[in-house]
């Protein structure tokens, strides 16, 4: 326990970490104001491209947490950083929401339904058949397809919701062309997240609570990670993976025990 209390930086996951829905989890509240009293670098990272930072930042509000903004890092950030980087000043048609479309803006990266070079995809509640026909036409002549996630499927307070990995499957199979998947189990998002912080990847914990994503982009990313079962992955899961992470707790309200015997 002393050796992640010691690292310089966090990189947490959100839903199922930090909160289940619109609930707070246990231990959370003394675990960031913990961070803050202790002057640790931390980054709250995503795969989910549906919300601003700002919005984010807000919704953690409403739950009595107060986290600036700055403390965010998304999908849909780090998906137009990568596009930024490949092709500066590119265009692109966007199946997502506003906070996707805003990520890209603020790359310079402008919307296009004509002839973009890009069809970025995220999660969105006005998907439809004309946009999935439009999708196909461009990548058909000549644009390139990006994901701003590779997951098949999200929890919500209502269940089971497709993600962005289902949104992709008919362009994919209508084309014959595979996307290029920036969120986790991406590295990308990880390395994103260290150069946020300002910190070296020996320096820093990720805490994740799923093996297929968050485990194996922070294992990739050649940092410390850290599973809470307060989400998705349970104890007996972790044997049917071929790699382990480096801890394994209940909770992050498990690292305020270590502090207190400290």
């Amino acid at each position: 326990m002393e050796k992640i209390l010691e690292k310089e930086g966090f990189i947490c996951d959100m839903d199922g970490v930090i909160y289940h829905g619109n609930r707070i989890l246990d231990g959370v509240h003394e675990f960031v104001t913990w961070l803050i009293e202790n002057n640790k670098k931390f980054v709250f990272l995503t795969n989910s491209p549906e919300k601003t930072p700002h919005e984010l930042s807000m919704k953690l509000e409403r739950m009595g947490l107060s986290v600036s903004a700055d403390h965010f890092y998304t999908s849909a950030m780090a998906t137009a950083e990568f596009l930024h980087t490949q092709a500066p000043g590119c265009t692109a048609y966007v199946i997502g929401e506003a906070a996707l479309s805003k990520a890209l803006y603020d790359q310079h990266i402008y919307m296009n339904d004509v002839n973009p070079d890009y069809v970025v995809v995220g999660e969105t509640r006005t998907y439809c058949f004309e946009k999935i026909e439009k999708a196909i036409a461009l990548v058909n002549n000549g644009a390139k397809l990006i994901g701003a996630n590779p997951d098949t499927v999200g929890v919500t307070e209502k269940g089971i919701m497709p993600a962005t990995g289902c949104l992709m499957a008919p362009i994919e199979i209508a084309t014959g062309k595979k996307a290029y998947f920036v969120g986790k189990p991406n590295p990308l998002m990880i390395r994103h997240g260290l150069r946020k912080l300002g910190c070296h990847s020996a320096d820093i914990a990720f805490i994740g609570d799923r093996m297929d994503t968050d485990i194996i982009s922070g294992i990739e990313s050649n940092v410390d990670t850290v599973l809470v079962l307060s989400g998705v992955t349970a104890r007996e899961d972790i044997d049917s993976f071929p790699y382990r992470p480096k801890y394994v707790l209940n909770g992050v309200g498990d690292l305020l025990k270590g502090l207190k015997q400290s």
